[in-house]
């Protein structure tokens, strides 16, 4: 149906052309940030706005009612459904395993196991939260909450609020918290405030992006919790904090009755680690490294979701590995569209790039951890030493 889509395939060299290669496929921009060399100082980033995107006028409402037509907002129920007794099948294994393997340091295998099953059911909490599995609101809620908190032991409504502000305002600077300072900046304009100390991590942050994720884990249970027990209005707080202390209840003990304190440790980091480089490892590639957008930009809803995202190509196991979060321009145009649809609709949203000349970016997913360690690198450089001497940097680069 859609095959007015192929065309060719536009590579990008940072914001410079420098070949067309064709391939069967929409013209897809697939960039690839190269860091500049840290003796030429810090890079002043520039924020694409109204002037660099303008306006296309009409283009969701045309794609849109495209998509509504050819039936791609309907349910999944049983595309979820064997998703989750294979997740269940899984856990049911783990468990044998950790039975059978006694006091036995192949437990790490099945910490590692329970790191990537973690990060399963995570992919469908959160597309229960984006109303994606059940027919109506409040199911979607009750069945986002229970898998978030009672599974993976972080906070739904601390998510939500999160990242329903980074979908409404992707790579947006000041409203999208996903570009907020954290340990890694995002942003220059951060990452020259850094002190010394902590100018010699955002210095190499680029570098140090995949071993920092090992701590994501930790930092995610850290945010629920802190959510969770802070002063302000927290929808169903008690719930969510039930649900968590049973699970972590659940959880901790019969890794630490039945092993030795160190080894329980250890099953504790690796499961840790892994549900944290894998969570991270699948977020990321998303949107880091792709145009940021000044606070004020006026941008039209098509434009903005379209420009910001990276789809990350492989087709059926790249879906299945990163829960469909390699459609990120299709889930950022409809984020309530079930998992199975996403690929038919990126062939009607890449048709209408075309028609309005919209750059669509797509790369693998090897591509995307380069960008995105460039860009980080990159961005890193504003933290240079202020005592630098310009003079002996000037001779350095001689």
């Amino acid at each position: 149906m859609w095959a007015s889509a192929i065309g060719t395939r536009l590579w990008l060299l940072v914001d410079k052309a420098v070949g067309i290669r064709p391939e069967a496929g929409a013209i897809i921009a697939t960039p690839t940030v190269v860091a500049p060399r840290p003796n030429l100082g810090p890079v002043r980033q520039t924020y694409a706005g109204t002037e660099t995107f303008p306006p296309v006028a009409r283009a969701y409402t045309e794609v849109s009612q495209v998509v509504r037509e050819t039936g791609l907002l309907r349910r999944a129920e049983w595309f979820y459904a064997l998703v989750g007794l294979a997740i269940l099948l899984a856990f049911g294994g783990v468990i044998t395993g950790f039975v059978l393997l006694g006091q036995t340091w192949y437990q790490l295998l099945m910490a590692g196991a329970l790191g990537i099953l973690f990060t399963q059911v995570a992919f469908l909490a959160h597309e229960a939260a984006h109303r994606q599995i059940l027919a109506s609101g409040p199911a979607n809620d009750r069945l986002g909450r229970f898998l978030a908190a009672g599974i993976v032991g972080i906070s739904l409504s601390w998510w939500n609020n999160k990242h329903n502000r980074h979908h409404a305002n992707p790579n947006r600077v000041g409203k999208d918290p996903d570009i907020e300072v954290d340990t890694i900046r995002f942003l220059d304009e951060d990452a020259a405030k850094v002190g010394r100390l902590g100018a010699l991590i955002t210095r190499k942050q680029g570098w140090l992006f995949f071993p920092l994720l090992t701590l994501e884990g930790l930092n995610l249970h850290g945010h629920a919790l802190r959510h969770l027990v802070s002063r302000e209005g927290v929808k169903d707080r008690w719930i969510e904090l039930g649900l968590i202390a049973a699970r972590f209840a659940l959880y901790l003990t019969p890794i630490f009755v039945f092993l030795p304190v160190g080894m329980a440790f250890a099953f504790l980091g690796v499961q840790l680690a892994v549900f944290g480089v894998y969570m991270g490892a699948s977020f990321a590639p998303n949107h880091k490294g792709m145009p940021v957008i000044a606070k004020d930009a006026k941008l039209d809803f098509f434009s903005k979701q379209v420009r910001t995202s990276r789809n990350i190509r492989g087709g059926w196991w790249a879906t299945a590995l990163m829960g469909g979060l390699n459609y990120q321009v299709e889930h950022h145009l409809f984020p309530s569209m079930a998992r199975p649809h996403l690929s038919q609709a990126r062939e009607i949203v890449i048709e209408q790039c075309r028609t309005r000349g919209v750059p669509y970016t797509e790369t693998s997913l090897w591509e995307s951890y380069a960008i995105v360690i460039a860009y980080l690198n990159r961005v890193g450089l504003a933290a240079r030493d202020p005592f630098d001497c310009p003079m002996v940097t000037r001779f350095r680069s001689a």
